[in-house]
């Protein structure tokens, strides 16, 4: 059945593949990498996100990117980089629970 404890289990499966994606090797390669620029113009045009740069009130908006491919890069940036020890912390804990526990 499904409880809280898969639930738990999804979402902590979902947190560990976003922490593991490499940036060089796979979110460049789909222009999914937040160092990615326009047309390789690094003069200050902005980043480009591709699709869905829009804010809310339907300008475009590619100066600061507040599209939602742009919202999606910053999420998975900050996923990595601020979950990276509480990460590691549950995955240990899990591991044990499982071990003892089964």
């Amino acid at each position: 059945m499904f409880g809280l404890g898969t639930l738990f289990y999804a979402v902590l499966f979902f947190v560990n593949g976003i922490a593991v994606l490499s940036e060089d090797r796979f979110l460049a390669r789909i222009g999914w990498s937040s160092k990615n620029t326009i047309h390789g113009n690094t003069q200050g045009m902005g980043t480009q996100y591709g699709y869905g740069d829009y804010n809310m009130q339907g300008n475009t908006n590619m100066e600061n990117g507040d599209g939602i491919k742009s919202r999606l890069i910053n999420l998975i940036s900050a996923t990595r980089t601020l979950l990276r020890i509480p990460l590691i912390i549950v995955n240990v804990l899990v591991i044990l629970y499982e071990l003892v526990l089964g």
